[in-house]
């Protein structure tokens, strides 16, 4: 099982959902940076699970104990190792599922992949659990991009069929400032009533909703990137379909395949003696290459596969149809946690880009 993805920096992560500690481990990174631990758990805070009746009962405080790589807060540029131990396992919860499959879940092509062999309790290595320890990658790349003057976030785009405002995609830090005070962010706070709303109903009916996160990188200047396979969007891909969940991602105006050429293209002009374009359709992405603009995309995550409804499925142990009823706790949705993932996971790939 593959658990490093390496380029100019490493990420290896470690652990299961149940098993005692999770982790992630950093390689390469620049030394001589002093990071703000406060600021590193806020961002932690933002994914912990069991703060409120949209996400999972599950207490995890998700406090990161630094193993190596940083001393007196300062990066050393040896690996940096992070632990965050589990403390709140209801395993039990999980034995059913070792023969029944779980429909949507990673549950029956691991069995068929790892002979049966792999950790089902709370998904294992599979399991959304695992991007705690992502959260604390990314906070400490946004701190180290934050010293280059390029900054990262994120907002809760939609909520099933209920959409917040898209970025204005000519969008400033100050936007990003703004979504950076909200523990769950939205431009329009009208909206974020609705979404809980939603969430809500999908809970009470033993349910689950998706929904997408558009997430925005400003400050990044022209010409970084490749053609072909070292995009910046194929990069910045990698590492989200990484997240567990995530069914799409899509670059620049969700429209723009409906466009004319004449529509689509980002004019160019001089603004002083920087290089500008008039739109962004393209989310500052031409060629695989930055192009100065703000990059901009989505990510469509797919309801939580872990519901109470009673849904047909198979028992392996018996080569059987029968129904499976989950029990145990689980997100109705993963959107409004999720949002702080997919800025870790951006934060990391420019990262690599500019070391």
């Amino acid at each position: 099982m593959s658990s490093t993805w390496k380029n100019k920096i490493e990420i290896t992560i470690f652990g299961e959902s149940h098993g005692k500690a999770i982790g992630v481990v950093l390689g390469n990174l620049p030394s001589g940076i002093k990071l703000d631990m406060e600021e590193v758990a806020k961002e932690m805070k933002r994914r912990a699970p069991g703060q409120n009746k949209m996400s999972t009962a599950r207490k995890e405080a998700d406090k990161v104990e630094i193993m190596s790589g940083i001393q007196d807060d300062i990066i050393t540029g040896a690996p940096l190792c992070a632990m965050i131990y589990n403390s709140d396992q209801h395993s039990k919860d999980y034995s059913l599922l070792k023969e029944k499959m779980r429909p949507g879940h990673s549950d029956y092509p691991a069995f068929v992949k790892y002979k049966g062999f792999n950790d089902v309790r709370g998904g294992g290595h599979f399991s959304g659990r695992i991007t705690a320890p992502i959260v604390f990658a990314g906070a400490v790349a946004k701190q180290i991009l934050a010293q280059k003057g390029i900054y990262v976030g994120a907002h809760i785009l939609s909520i099933k069929n209920k959409y917040d405002d898209y970025f204005d995609m000519r969008l400033s830090y100050d936007t990003l400032k703004y979504l950076k005070g909200q523990q769950y962010p939205v431009l329009n706070q009208a909206v974020y009533d609705q979404f809980v709303e939603i969430i809500d109903q999908a809970r009470m009916n033993q349910d689950s909703v998706g929904g997408k996160i558009e997430c925005a990188v400003v400050g990044l200047e022209a010409g970084l990137g490749e053609p072909f396979f070292d995009s910046i969007e194929s990069h910045l891909s990698s590492l989200l379909f990484s997240i567990p969940a995530v069914k799409s991602v899509a670059f620049g105006n969700d429209l723009i395949s409906e466009m004319y050429g004449s529509e689509a293209n980002d004019c160019y002009y001089y603004d002083g003696d920087v290089v500008k374009t008039k739109t962004n359709n393209n989310g500052g992405i031409t060629g695989g290459i930055s192009n100065g603009m703000p990059i901009v995309f989505n990510v469509g995550i797919k309801p939580t596969p872990s519901i109470s409804k009673p849904q047909e499925t198979i028992d392996i142990k018996n080569h059987q149809n029968t129904i499976l009823e989950i029990h145990g706790r689980h997100d109705p949705c993963i959107v409004f946690r999720a949002t702080v993932v997919v800025e870790a996971m951006a934060a990391l790939t420019i990262l690599d880009l500019v070391r």
